[in-house]
């Protein structure tokens, strides 16, 4: 918007604060003290004045140039910033101007204002700001109308949220008669079918005991707290932003560029350090540090090994096996692997039958794994059996600790969940599930569980589990008929994956799929769900809005059991093994394929896990009895580190003991 002529206010603060003194910039020279015409300031030595005035001669004054008088108004052409850009040029002015009155660049506003002829906002935008951070609300209500404010929905939700900051100041200042007139003249009449609960739960705070329970009741820290601050953003939706800026429009839009560069950045994976992001150029991570190498190869077990999983600490790593045992390794935390230790600390030999999963309890005191039915607890720092506990008739899918640390959850082929508490006791079974699982997860934020299995059924009509809205992504399977053209049940063989509410049991989604489904994995934020789906793919679906998000291919998984996992500082990684005896790296956002890494011998890599504490670390399961560790490549000459068990001592329970393996290159030439 252009100054007008006649009424040009420079000076005129835009800050909540709405004061001069926001930053180093409003110290006046000659309250800084100078010498020679020169000003230090934010650690350099700059000439006092702008370098020219209207008549083109220094003016050094006392270090304030008068911006009325003296700053020339520049009429440039176009309305563009660039002749080749549609960025406008206004806009961008006007951003600037709030900026650097943002930082306590007052004077620098002022001058830029005066010379674009484009003024940051008007005076009522000023006003109405004013009269919202000093509580004038029969003053600020009239403004609504004059910024923007005109459709009649939006103008009585503004109103009402004005209401409610007066009526909650007045009732902190115990005056509840003037409190219940503002909730019957300024709340009701402007209060819609959805705030009726609202206006319920804001007239029973006059039962309030004092000013503390009030704003402990409310969720509200009080008018000397933020909530007026808080106020003015929420009235910000309302008014056009032409009109009034969004607070810190430009570094809302600087964020927005940088997260949009680390979108676009494939091998993202540094921490979110405002040191290490530069406005100057893009960011761009070195595919370089990638963990594209094997740096330790454990080798323990005699057999296939099936699963691996890392502690939350990200200081140990069990594995479970074909050959009846899990492992517990100790890996370093050296930075280096030549220095790293890797030992096997505890190898749990009580199982009867091959293992298939296994998990860490939220404190890392307790690994719980599964033999066929059986599930056994073990304690992590002794490696002794805690309980073995037996309730399911079936082989045992997934085992999941709830991210609250209240218990953990069991899945099995026989159709059933089990919660277990701490101590291993049954708190409650989800009897009668649809589908025979073969993997289950629950999201951190403990809303959701997602389940995947075979054998679908239609729930009963009653029982435990309470059936919900069934979506479906693709037609059910063709159904048969017995030659009568009365159509027989669906095959048991339909594989489906199925999220219920975790508190009510409800279906929220149920999604029939055509390949079997041996993998659930949930990212941080809860938001995607991770499924590996055979053949040869594995599946992104949304969780929020109830979508397949992408599709991951290029590995082989057809028999076999292959269990994937979300890597890297954000979850921005897609990893899974393969029947090729390679590890699989795709980028989450887009799907492009970003590593194929060769190393596992013959047979199938099973499952792959990022460790959560050293995002450029993950570990990899084989069928050739082996567990590599990847990391980025290291200095040439380094020394590849494995570890095995003596055979003298191969029948020890208890603690395993390595030895540093010769250089790889001295063995077969491989990684």
């Amino acid at each position: 918007m252009r100054i007008p002529e006649s009424n040009n206010n420079p000076n005129l603060p835009s800050s909540y604060d709405s004061v001069a003194e926001a930053g180093p910039s409003c110290v006046t020279l000659d309250k800084a003290g100078h010498s020679n015409g020169l000003s230090k300031e934010n650690g350099y030595i700059i000439p006092v004045s702008n370098g020219a005035t209207t008549n083109g001669s220094p003016s050094m004054g006392n270090g304030i140039a008068k911006h009325s008088s003296s700053i020339t108004r520049v009429s440039l052409p176009g309305t563009t910033l660039y002749d080749d850009t549609y960025v406008d040029r206004e806009e961008f002015v006007r951003l600037v101007m709030q900026s650097l009155r943002d930082v306590g660049y007052i004077e620098s506003a002022a001058t830029l204002e005066a010379e674009s002829g484009y003024s940051l906002e008007a005076s009522e935008v000023t006003e109405f700001r004013q009269y919202i951070l000093h509580g004038a609300w029969a003053n600020a209500e009239p403004l609504l109308v004059q910024l923007g404010v005109t459709d009649e929905d939006a103008l009585m939700d503004a109103r009402f949220l004005i209401g409610k900051q007066k009526y909650l100041e007045l009732l902190e200042a115990q005056k509840t008669t003037a409190a219940l007139q503002v909730l019957r003249n300024d709340l009701a009449p402007y209060s819609t079918v959805s705030e009726q609960e609202e206006l319920h739960a804001l007239s029973s705070l006059m039962m309030c005991s004092d000013p503390e329970d009030l704003r402990r009741r409310s969720c509200w820290d009080g008018a000397s707290g933020k909530s007026r601050r808080q106020l003015l953003a929420d009235l910000q939706h309302y008014i056009p932003s032409s009109i009034m800026i969004p607070q810190r429009r430009f570094s809302t839009l600087l964020a927005q560029s940088l997260q949009y560069q680390r979108h676009r950045c494939l091998y993202h994976n540094s921490p979110a350090d405002p040191t290490s992001y530069s406005l100057f150029s893009d960011h761009m991570c070195d595919n370089e540090v990638f963990p594209r190498v094997t740096t330790t190869i454990l080798e323990v077990h005699s057999d296939e090994v099936w699963n691996v999983a890392w502690s939350h600490d990200g200081t140990h790593l069990a594995s479970a096996s074909r050959d009846k045992t899990a492992i517990i390794w100790r890996i370093g935390l050296e930075a280096e692997p030549s220095s790293r230790d890797c030992i096997a600390e505890f190898i749990l030999r009580d199982h009867p039958y091959p293992l298939g999963c296994l998990a860490w309890s939220l404190d890392d005191s307790i690994l719980s794994t599964s033999a066929e039915q059986h599930i056994l607890l073990w304690n992590t720092k002794t490696g002794a059996l805690i309980k073995t506990l037996e309730h399911h008739t079936e082989m045992v899918s997934a085992l999941v600790w709830l991210p609250d640390g209240s218990g953990f959850m069991s899945a099995s082929l026989d159709r059933k969940i089990v919660l277990w508490d701490m101590e291993g006791e049954p708190r409650e079974s989800w009897n009668d599930m649809s589908i025979r699982v073969t993997d289950a997860a629950v999201t951190p934020d403990v809303k959701r569980l997602v389940a995947v299995g075979t054998g679908y059924s239609s729930p009963p009509s009653s029982g435990s589990l309470t059936r919900g809205l069934i979506r479906e992504s693709s037609p059910p399977p063709a159904v048969a008929t017995n030659g009568n053209s009365s159509s027989t049940a669906p095959r048991p063989t339909e594989n489906r994956m199925i999220v219920y509410d975790l508190k009510t049991r409800q279906v929220e989604l149920s999604v029939h799929m055509e390949g079997e489904l041996t993998s659930v994995k949930i990212s941080g934020d809860s938001r995607f769900a991770l499924i590996n789906h055979a053949p040869d793919e594995i599946h992104l679906w949304d969780l929020e809005e109830f979508r397949l998000a992408r599709k991951f291919t290029g590995q082989r998984q057809c028999q076999h059991v292959i269990r994937s996992c979300f890597g890297g500082i954000d979850g921005s990684f897609v990893v899974s093994g393969s029947e090729d005896r390679n590890v699989y790296v795709w980028h989450r956002d887009t799907g492009v394929l970003l590593e194929v890494l060769e190393g596992h011998g013959p047979g199938s890599v099973n499952s792959v896990a990022w460790n959560p504490c050293n995002r450029r670390m993950f570990a990899s399961c084989s069928d050739d009895h082996t567990i590599r560790v990847w990391e980025a490549p290291v200095s040439s000459g380094e020394l590849y580190r494995g570890l095995t068990i003596p055979e003298s001592e191969a029948e020890i329970v208890g603690k395993g003991k390595g030895k540093i393996r010769q250089p790889w290159s001295h063995n077969d030439g491989t990684l």
